[in-house]
């Protein structure tokens, strides 16, 4: 069954406590959803502007966390399933309680200091990855602790993944192929698009419920686009009833999150045959998509994937129809680091994953997109396998 397990925590720990001996830190706090799921594997459960969460790591000794106590039961929950890598937990009320008193919403950055204070860290350099309210206020009863922004060297410690997140993601990318089918058989005129999109997710928890029982699967996003309103990478906003016509092009993502790590698979459909405006804007689409994964290599530079792909839409005298960027890396969240992939000439690692999604977008007819998640090595592995011949997005 593929999962996250202690292997993978030992090295991320590892390369935590190595960044912290090269930024000469005593210690580590993540206050971010992503970051507090990547030190731990807990599977954030509240928003964390709402309920601020915190997790520090030390350079020596074990990791503890402070929590909201609306995350009591799911954190005993992991703890049972020996999915989380924490022990030390202490939660902080966020109601009013007359027994069994425990510290208050309105106490927690002193609880912060407090718990900071009994692991020795009163007097420490404490590399963070976003700052919060509580933390600043924790901050400020610390006045010898020194708070370090560590924002872009920690996301450099997400960019490679380990072989337990590349077969995560496999087999979540396998499951979006099976979906990519249901779609394919599913696609006729007069359809409510949505309700296409919710059976597509029902049949995905399905498929999922069969392949990896016990384990978490979510279903992100099954999102079409019909015709026209495709022109808008994100919907014109009126959704609500729109129906597939004969002709339309439909471009559709799929995205399963699987023990907490998201990939991709985008295609774009034609409900009929298409017309030759159609097929070539779905070539060149196609074209540009297999240019970015081919130079997902590594020691090419990050910025070449994007390049690639525009190279081909602007040969094609495409390019005022490009409307973003070829792609993204992923990982947990499903826009993961790095963000600037057009303008990042960095080396590319072996074991980075990116979405290979260049688009062409023309007002009034609709949008071409075909998406990939692909592994970078010596030679890009493709993990979405869905076939992109015009012939195959073609439903008859």
């Amino acid at each position: 069954m593929p999962k996250l397990t202690r292997k993978t925590y030992d090295q991320r720990l590892t390369s935590m406590r190595s960044l912290m001996e090269q930024s000469r830190l005593d210690a580590l706090i993540f206050t971010s959803a992503d970051f507090f799921q990547w030190a731990t594997n807990f599977h954030v459960d509240v928003q964390t502007w709402e309920r601020p969460i915190f997790v520090v790591v030390p350079l020596t000794g074990a990791p503890f966390a402070v929590m909201n106590e609306l995350s009591t039961s799911h954190m005993r929950f992991a703890k049972e399933r020996n999915t989380v890598w924490l022990e030390d937990v202490a939660y902080y009320l966020e109601h009013p309680r007359v027994t069994d008193r425990m510290p208050l919403v309105t106490e927690l950055p002193e609880m912060v200091a407090a718990r900071l204070r009994s692991a020795g860290l009163s007097a420490s350099r404490i590399g963070v990855d976003a700052m919060s309210s509580p933390l600043a206020k924790a901050a400020a009863l610390l006045p010898d602790a020194k708070i370090v922004s560590m924002t872009a060297p920690l996301r450099s410690l997400r960019w490679v993944k380990n072989d337990e997140e590349l077969e995560v993601m496999r087999a979540a990318c396998s499951l979006s192929d099976w979906i990519q089918e249901r779609y394919r058989e599913n696609i006729r005129p007069g359809r409510l698009v949505q309700e296409l999109d919710y059976q597509m997710a029902s049949l995905m928890v399905e498929e999922g419920a069969r392949r990896f029982p016990g384990e978490n699967l979510e279903v992100l996003r099954c999102w079409t686009l019909s015709g026209p309103a495709s022109a808008s990478p994100h919907g014109d906003g009126a959704s609500c009833g729109a129906r597939i016509s004969a002709g339309d092009g439909l471009v559709n993502i799929v995205i399963p999150r699987l023990n907490g790590i998201v990939i991709e698979n985008e295609r774009t459909w034609f409900c009929g045959k298409p017309n030759a405006e159609q097929a070539r804007f779905y070539e060149v689409a196609r074209a540009a998509n297999a240019a970015a994964l081919d130079a997902a290599v590594t020691g090419a530079p990050v910025s070449g994937i994007d390049a690639a792909a525009q190279a081909v839409i602007e040969k094609a005298d495409c390019g005022q129809y490009i409307r973003h960027r070829t792609g993204h890396g992923m990982g947990i969240m499903g826009h993961e680091y790095p963000e600037d992939m057009a303008f990042n000439h960095r080396p590319l690692q072996t074991g980075e994953v990116y979405s290979a999604e260049p688009g062409i977008y023309v007002f009034g007819l609709g949008g071409f997109r075909l998406d990939d998640s692909v592994v970078v090595g010596p030679t890009p592995e493709v993990m979405t396998t869905t076939p992109k011949t015009l012939e195959y997005a073609t439903i008859n």
